[in-house]
């Protein structure tokens, strides 16, 4: 008999297992609470407002399921020099040495490439949208979801590809034991208490004066900025706020673009005023990615690493997720390689 797999997340972790499970003949089923697919990968019009690089040097899963898809792919551009802010309105210009950076590349049309290109590997109606797991119980041979809704269907196994302090969401049968729950809890959201910003503007002129598009600040309202420029396309910076997700909340939309395009024109000239577009997304008001947890800003780069559940799961309930790999944990290249493990261990 065809084993049956529900998948819950339509994420890069979540479509990867899906698309593995599928080609060794699997019945799968992937339930995302969103209306759309991607997780935390979020482009528009090819300008990434998630995740933006990979590292082809050290990350092989990626790299290799891209060159599988056929996907096109460029080298992110860092020719020229830095701008620094240490104090406001001081700015600082610096020419790196040679070598100063791992090389790392994007995808043409963004991240959101690789998402698609997953989804389409996978037959008609597996994906399920606006489907919000509230309850998975397990009987003798079978694991039972249930909807919000109220519809339930039975299972030979669950796959969770959610970060996981949200699987607090979800009642289980039997319960969860509390050291399970610590541990999940325990686990911050990679992303989650972030903002991304970009401003477009029809041709990348910090160009033209030998400036890489790179900026850092300790001052402004962005700590780190970047070329995000598509190849023959419309050309744009983007930022990572400094600012913490509280710290954000206090200001409106337009106070925050505003204080962006001034610290961009500060750092990068006057050119800089009359962007066609700026796109906003801060994560930590997403709830299908951020829990009040995840408010906290991170001081250090998280121990990530496979999440044990209890025994009286085994067999029947895996946790996939970037949270859930040791090596690249925050990372795309984490989240497939964890769909790796859970479809390995399958």
């Amino acid at each position: 008999m065809t084993k049956s797999i529900a998948i819950i997340g339509a994420g890069a972790s979540g479509l990867y297992a899906a698309s593995l499970l599928t080609e060794k003949g699997y019945d799968v089923t992937v339930f995302e609470a969103r209306d759309r697919i991607g997780g935390r990968v979020l482009s528009h019009d090819g300008f990434d407002l998630g995740p933006t690089w990979y590292w082809p040097e050290t990350e092989t899963s990626i790299t290799q399921l891209i060159e599988r898809l056929g996907l096109p792919t460029f080298t992110q551009y860092t020719t020229g020099d830095l701008m620094l802010e240490r104090q406001f309105g001081v700015i600082e210009r610096h020419t790196l040495p040679p070598g100063h950076t791992i090389p790392s590349m994007r995808l043409v049309g963004g991240m959101a490439s690789l998402t698609t290109a997953l989804a389409a590997t996978l037959p008609a109606g597996t994906i399920q949208l606006e489907s919000t797991v509230t309850s998975i119980k397990q009987t003798e041979d079978e694991v039972t979801i249930e909807l919000e809704t109220g519809w339930s269907q039975a299972f030979t196994h669950v796959i969770m590809a959610i970060p996981p302090r949200l699987v607090s969401r979800i009642s289980f049968q039997p319960e969860l034991s509390e050291a399970t729950k610590a541990k999940l809890v325990k686990t911050p959201t990679w992303m989650a208490g972030q903002a991304k910003v970009l401003a477009v503007y029809d041709r990348p002129f910090w160009r033209d004066s030998g400036q890489s598009g790179q900026g850092m600040s300790w001052a402004g309202v962005l700590q780190e900025i970047h070329d995000a420029s598509q190849p023959g396309g419309l050309a744009a910076l983007f930022g990572f706020f400094r600012l913490s997700a509280a710290e954000r909340s206090v200001l409106d939309r337009d106070e925050l673009n505003r204080r962006v395009i001034d610290q961009l024109v500060r750092l990068f000239g006057e050119e800089a005023r009359h962007p066609r577009d700026v796109l906003y997304v801060d994560w930590s008001s997403d709830c299908d990615t951020a829990s009040p947890r995840d408010a906290q800003p991170l001081t250090d780069f998280p121990v990530y690493q496979p999440i044990a559940l209890d025994s009286a799961w085994e067999g029947r309930l895996s946790l996939a997720g970037t949270e859930t790999d040791s090596l690249f944990g925050g990372h795309i290249e984490g989240a497939l390689r964890a769909a790796e493990r859970v479809v390995n261990q399958l």
